[in-house]
């Protein structure tokens, strides 16, 4: 259950709460919307209570990008399922995403000269994602025995 700070970040500032069905539609841009967006992975606040410090560093980070930035929280229960496809090993960790690519994961809680630096250089032209985050991931099965 997330904590009332997160619940008030997502209603105060308006930030979708997203989930596995409705990720890739938040972060498609709409017309007008900055093309990057921060997807906050925030992990249960009762273990880790610096979730709470990013959920009040997350508007901070968007406003401190004027144009630039969108944003998102993942909703708890879907965070499992996510967070590998963004590259979170540990809460809270706040992802850049665009264009279907982690430009950078920033776990736990930072230095705000930290956060500006490496969200600045992932938004540099011509930097490298982290990691291709397009969509779900496919699962293989195999199927029946072997021949060998």
């Amino acid at each position: 259950m997330p904590s009332a700070l997160i619940r008030a970040l997502a209603e105060r500032h308006r930030l979708p709460v997203v989930d596995e069905r409705t990720i890739d539609a938040c972060l498609a841009p709409a017309a007008g919307e900055p093309p990057a967006a921060l997807v906050l992975f925030t992990g249960d606040p009762a273990r880790w209570p610096e979730a709470d410090d990013a959920a009040v560093i997350l508007p901070e980070l968007i406003r401190a990008f004027p144009g630039q930035l969108r944003g998102a929280v993942v909703a708890r229960a879907a965070e499992e399922g996510l967070k590998s496809r963004f590259g979170v090993a540990v809460f809270p960790s706040i992802a850049l995403v665009r264009g279907g690519e982690t430009l950078v994961t920033i776990a736990k809680v930072r230095d705000w000269a930290e956060y500006c630096a490496r969200i600045r250089a992932a938004l540099a032209d011509g930097a490298e994602p982290a990691r291709r985050s397009q969509g779900p991931k496919p699962s293989i099965r195999l199927v029946g025995g072997s021949d060998a």
